[in-house]
């Protein structure tokens, strides 16, 4: 039996779950308000964040790249030429960088600012930081995700997919991440047409299915946010 404790607009969350659901694992999927601070859920992992991965077959596997990593070393042989990281050491290097450089950097400059601020803060109280979105936050996320998308751009004018000629981990965060911005309509997709056929190919993934399904209560996604022709 394989839980996991996200969160269905926690961006390492989301990328947990797609990871999962290249390896055709379906989890039982709790959803942990972190901000609760469950004595329960701070034993698994007292940094108090998720995602965290229960496996009956090896225990507490906290944090979206740990996750990943778990992952690969236990079921990545069977995936063969789909391995979500790559055999070789360099390709390895590369994916990693990338996943660095999403579930960090873009966490920290875009993903998490929005997601705090439009989505987490509609479920807090006062005393908990909760009250109307910090309009500075959302507008410099906003401006920071067009250096992003010019990157991701960039990339795959150069290759197949963002870390070489095979779909990896970092097109699985990038996406995840982007994911999150797109349903609160913060993707300002006429900035690159590469990045957007990019992200339109992982978006049709099956993968990515329940994600598209993911509503948060009184906000309606994008129009676009579900639709695999945007």
């Amino acid at each position: 039996m394989v839980q996991l404790y996200h969160h269905a607009f926690c961006p390492l969350s989301r990328f947990a779950r797609v990871s999962l659901g290249e390896y055709g694992l379906e989890p039982d999927l709790i959803e942990e308000r972190v901000h609760e601070r469950r004595r329960e859920f701070l034993v698994l992992n007292p940094a108090g964040q998720t995602p965290v991965l229960v496996d009956e077959a090896a225990g507490v596997v906290p944090g979206a790249n740990i996750i990943a990593e778990y992952l690969d070393e236990t079921r990545g042989l069977a995936l063969g030429d789909h391995r979500l990281l790559p055999d070789d050491p360099l390709g390895r290097i590369e994916v990693r960088r990338l996943l660095e450089w999403f579930n960090t950097k873009f966490y920290a400059e875009v993903s998490s600012w929005l997601v705090q601020e439009k989505i987490f803060k509609r479920h807090l109280t006062g005393d908990q930081g909760g009250g109307a979105p910090n309009m500075d936050l959302v507008r410099a996320a906003r401006s920071n995700i067009r250096y992003h998308l010019r990157y991701i751009g960039w990339l795959t004018s150069q290759r197949n997919w963002l870390a070489g000629d095979k779909l990896t981990y970092a097109d699985l965060a990038a996406a995840a991440h982007i994911s999150c911005a797109d349903y609160l309509g913060d993707v300002p997709w006429g900035e690159d047409e590469n990045a957007k056929n990019w992200y339109a190919r992982v978006k049709s993934r099956p993968s990515f299915r329940a994600l598209l399904a993911d509503r948060v209560t009184g906000l309606q996604p994008a129009a676009v946010y579900a639709d695999l022709d945007f």
